[in-house]
């Protein structure tokens, strides 16, 4: 591994296999890989190629001012072709709404972004979260969102809104509270979301929204609680609202608007609850009025990472 400066050859650099690289190397440390037949430079963390741009494997694979755009929509694997640093959107699954006519909107998938974030040249997983089934009619809480997951980064799936005597579930956003039995809002994860609306209760019933990424869900009063609003993110090359909470349903008005982001509006006089939007964590609108009746699902999470091409 001898380094030999010759007046006719030049510099002639150290040289090694990639089994054999220096056992204790000091960071700026430089040789040549006769295996991999590149220059490569230790930076005290593990070697890096020498002249090779950082890129990436997987998912859909965009570009957008001046950024690589790696989209996962399903889950997979992410490859980094060596140590660099990325920026991340990970959106969890929305939970879904309560299924009865005083339910709480489904709260939004959890909301996680974050730029300068180290990745090792290895297969790095990518889990995208499921929207949560909806409830029975008058059944106890809807069911959580699934978390997606980017490497060593969870935001969590979204609580499912309450369809009786519960509160609302506890998720990346908190689902929303049951007018019947007055019931509060699930509480939101910090860093990745808000609580749910309360059901404060009246003669009427109003169920409560679910959280939001960008605001807690609404509480229901003389009206139904709309979703908390989630929030606009431009990773994917342009900007995109993710994570809104689910509306609630009560008695006879029109049902909680779904939260900006994905949100599923609740059932009322206006129509029929309506789903979470696929891949943007959105929480399910709360159920409808007949027996038997269920919430609606919440919508699936994203991933995505991108970095300076």
């Amino acid at each position: 591994m001898t380094i030999i400066i010759d007046g006719d050859k030049g510099i002639i650099n150290a040289t090694w296999t990639t089994g054999n690289r220096p056992a204790s190397p000091a960071a700026g440390q430089r040789g040549y890989n006769s295996t991999l037949n590149r220059m490569e430079v230790y930076i005290g963390t593990g070697w890096v190629a020498m002249g090779e741009r950082f890129s990436g494997k997987g998912g859909t694979i965009t570009t957008s001012g001046g950024y690589t755009i790696h989209t996962f929509t399903s889950s997979g694997i992410f490859i980094p072709n060596q140590l660099g640093s990325v920026e991340y959107l990970v959106v969890g699954g929305g939970g879904a709404g309560g299924g009865s006519y005083r339910g709480g909107g489904g709260g939004a998938g959890g909301f996680r972004t974050a730029t300068g974030f180290d990745v090792i040249p290895q297969k790095l997983t990518v889990t995208i979260g499921a929207g949560g089934a909806g409830s029975a009619y008058n059944g106890a809480v809807a069911t959580n969102g699934g978390d997606s997951v980017f490497y060593t980064i969870t935001s969590l799936g979204g609580g499912g809104g309450s369809a009786a005597a519960h509160a609302g579930a506890v998720g990346g956003s908190g689902g929303g509270g049951n007018a019947g039995h007055k019931t509060a809002g699930g509480a939101g994860t910090a860093g990745q979301g808000n609580a749910g609306g309360t059901s404060v209760g009246s003669t009427t019933y109003r169920g409560a929204g679910g959280g939001g990424a960008g605001a807690v869900g609404v509480n229901g009063t003389d009206t139904n609680g709309a979703g908390g609003a989630g929030t606009s993110n431009s990773y994917s090359g342009s900007a995109v609202t993710y994570a809104g909470g689910g509306g609630g349903t009560g008695n006879a008005l029109a049902g909680g608007a779904g939260g900006a982001g994905g949100g599923g509006k609740g059932f009322g006089t206006d129509g029929a609850a309506t789903v979470g939007t696929a891949n943007t964590g959105g929480g399910g609108g709360a159920g409808g009025s007949a027996v038997n009746s269920v919430g609606q699902v919440g919508g699936s999470g994203i991933v995505i990472i991108r970095y300076l091409t």
